[in-house]
């Protein structure tokens, strides 16, 4: 079963925060204390992530919400699973993955996100990050010497 893990709820709490600020520094609106609590379990336990099954339904919902905030697919549309490709080089993902996609549960997806973007050997993460980088890259300008 897919674990969310700790890096998300981070997110989520932060998410919250930015969108229901504490009034007086000390209470806490009930989306954020939902997911403090999962946090804090996580951390006394050293846990880096939970399974989605048994989350709390209020810190799920509240994870859920910041989640649907997220982009749901690492596409670019290069799949080069599509040529036989084991490993798309577009985004990263399997083949399986890019098969089931639309079948995975929030957990499932965040975890090819997250594995995927720590290898970040996809072109998703490189070659276009690079070509937009040395597009803003001038060359310099040499003077003619008279």
């Amino acid at each position: 079963m897919a674990g969310i893990h700790i890096t998300d709820i981070e997110a989520a709490i932060n998410y919250w925060r930015e969108r229901k600020p504490s009034p007086d520094g000390v209470a806490l609106p009930p989306e954020l204390r939902a997911l403090a609590e999962v946090y804090a379990l996580m951390v006394f336990h050293h846990e880096d992530q939970a399974e989605e099954r048994g989350f709390p339904p209020k810190a799920y919902a509240a994870w859920k919400e910041w989640y649907e905030t997220q982009p749901d697919t690492p596409c670019i549309a290069i799949c080069s699973t599509s040529q036989g490709d084991p490993d798309c080089k577009g985004c990263g993902r399997t083949f399986e993955e890019v098969q089931r996609w639309t079948e995975m549960s929030p957990a499932e997806k965040r975890q090819v996100w997250r594995r995927i973007t720590l290898d970040a050997g996809a072109w998703r993460f490189n070659k276009y990050a690079e070509r937009a980088g040395e597009a803003v890259v001038a060359p310099p300008v040499s003077t003619p010497k008279p």
